[in-house]
């Protein structure tokens, strides 16, 4: 029985690596004429959310999403969620019609095909290099004066151990929300460390739950609120973990 799920767990893998191409070789000349520009984001967005919903579908997960508040169209968040998951990239552009940027790992860059398009619309850091993380903050203003949102996994990571429900926050997107005022848009992943882990023999088609919970407004907030905000939205996601959690165990008694 175990040799039967590690047969599955290798075809399931080299399935989602086959699923993230066909849609990138589909679209491949639209999607290299949308970043010509930076005017042409909308549309690489667009063109982007119609690939994660591909993957998401084509692996077998489907999402059920339970919103506190909706995003205003074509209005400025800084939206932030735990980060269990490569699935967390597919499923957080599933999630709204906003155009958003991520700000992500530059490691990612290096996977063939979906490495091109993503060192060239993302923003990337190194984590390791304090030029690099300045740079982000650079890059992140630029974006948002232009009216799009900002995505970030306040983490800085995927936990290495992965019995860590929810690891500690970085200040980056919380400073970034105060600095331009934008609200901040918590979200909790509930499933997606079950459905599709780091660890390569693990996961299982199923449902990804999500809950987008109200907004936390910065309007008038300073520097000196960064860490209260932080902790705030730390505590709203881990709350709804543990509540994701006590559903899981209500209805399996």
């Amino acid at each position: 029985m175990r040799g039967l799920k590690i047969i599955f767990w290798v075809l399931w893998r080299i399935w989602f690596y086959i699923l993230m191409a066909i849609p990138i070789l589909v679209m491949f000349p639209f999607l290299v004429l949308s970043i010509l520009t930076e005017s042409g984001y909308p549309y690489f967005f667009k063109m982007a959310r119609i690939w994660a919903k591909f993957i998401l579908f084509g692996m077998g997960f489907y999402y059920k999403i339970d919103k506190s508040q909706e995003m205003e169209y074509q209005k400025s968040y800084m939206i932030v969620a735990n980060h269990t998951s490569m699935a967390d990239i597919m499923l957080m552009l599933a999630l709204t019609r906003n155009p958003f940027v991520f700000v992500g790992k530059k490691e990612l860059s290096k996977i063939p095909l979906f490495g091109f398009f993503y060192k060239r619309t993302c923003i990337l850091v190194d984590r390791s290099s304090s030029k690099s993380r300045m740079e982000v903050f650079n890059r992140a203003q630029k974006r948002i004066n232009q009216g799009l949102s900002i995505c970030i996994f306040p983490e800085g990571g995927v936990p290495d151990d992965e019995s860590v429900v929810l690891d500690t926050f970085k200040d980056g997107a919380f400073r970034l929300a105060i600095e331009h005022e934008i609200p901040i848009v918590p979200i909790t992943f509930a499933d997606n460390k079950k459905r599709f882990s780091y660890t390569f023999f693990s996961g299982s088609p199923g449902i990804m739950r999500v809950k987008m919970h109200s907004h936390i407004e910065t309007l008038g907030k300073t520097g000196t609120d960064r860490k209260e905000i932080r902790e705030e939205v730390r505590e709203i996601i881990y709350n709804q973990l543990m509540a994701f959690d006590a559903d899981v165990i209500k209805n399996y008694n």
